[in-house]
């Protein structure tokens, strides 16, 4: 059986953390024969950092589904987006100083300073009365080591560096719901979202649902052999392909309604709960 779990909001707590329960059920369906393997929307570097910790190997789909990296660093799949097209709204984004744009590239996440500037600003100014949005600022900053770059407009000028996945973050619905509207717009990418107050560009067959899919056909697993945990709508993929689905107590309304069983939240060891039920049968 192959497992697939999503990160943040998943298999990681409130505190960025893979917990004690949950590392001994990841090591536990591993050495009954499973393969549990991460999907998420962080680079790969990223991603590792958490596992190494917790002393957790295993294949890792990263950036939505960009690349599959296995355990032993074999890279079996590798999708990165047309740069030049996605350009014209890159300029438009790069105008709107309520949006945060990182992009996730074949060197570094590169984060234009101004932008970061101006949304620390903003919740230092709405933090004492709605510290909800500055632990979300805080927690979006936190999530990937970043490059900083005076502007943004740097990255794209540079001939040698491939674009694989574009997050925007924004405290401003508004005007997120139009940069999605702009994306969607660019022919051969796919916009999804991880959290309420961003969205995810990727290339459309860069999804974690196809990774999914070529890592059950590299290990011949069938399909109906396989368990996608998430939380967010950048899960869905999974679901649609997944033998068996399962959502987190905190994940989307729409990811419960497509799951098969609801778990815990990040926080109840949601992971662990599934897993040793799954061991049991």
């Amino acid at each position: 059986m192959i497992i697939a779990l999503d990160m943040d909001g998943t298999l990681l707590n409130s505190d960025g953390q893979i917990s004690k329960r949950n590392k001994e059920a990841i090591i536990q369906a591993q050495r009954g024969g499973h393969l549990v393997a991460i999907a998420t929307g962080r680079a790969y570097k990223d991603a590792y950092l958490p596992l190494q910790r917790a002393g957790i190997v295993c294949p890792i789909i990263s950036l939505n589904g960009a690349s599959i990296i296995l355990a032993d660093g074999t890279i079996i799949d590798d999708i990165p987006l047309d740069k030049q097209k996605l350009v014209p709204v890159l300029e438009w984004v790069r105008q709107q100083h309520d949006l945060y744009c990182e992009i996730y590239t074949n060197k570094e996440v590169y984060v234009g300073l101004h932008n970061r500037e101006h949304l620390e600003a903003l919740a230092d100014r709405v933090g004492e009365e709605y510290p909800d949005l500055k632990r979300i600022v805080q927690k979006q900053f936190q999530q990937a080591r970043v490059t900083y770059v005076d502007d943004i407009q740097e990255v794209w000028l540079q001939k040698d560096i491939v674009f694989y996945k574009v997050l925007v973050f924004s405290l401003n619905k508004d005007i997120l719901k139009t940069a999605a509207s702009k994306f969607a717009e660019v022919s051969n990418v796919t916009v999804t979202s991880s959290h309420p107050n961003n969205i995810e560009i990727n290339h459309e067959q860069a999804t974690k649902g196809r990774s999914l899919a070529k890592l059950a056909s590299h290990y011949n697993n069938n399909m109906k052999d396989t368990v996608a945990i998430g939380d967010s709508h950048n899960d869905l993929s999974m679901f649609a392909v997944a033998g068996y689905r399962v959502a987190m107590g905190n994940a989307a309304s729409e990811l419960k309604e497509h799951s098969d069983f609801v778990t815990a939240t990040n926080d109840e060891d949601g992971v662990a709960l599934v897993l040793e039920k799954l061991l049991l049968q």
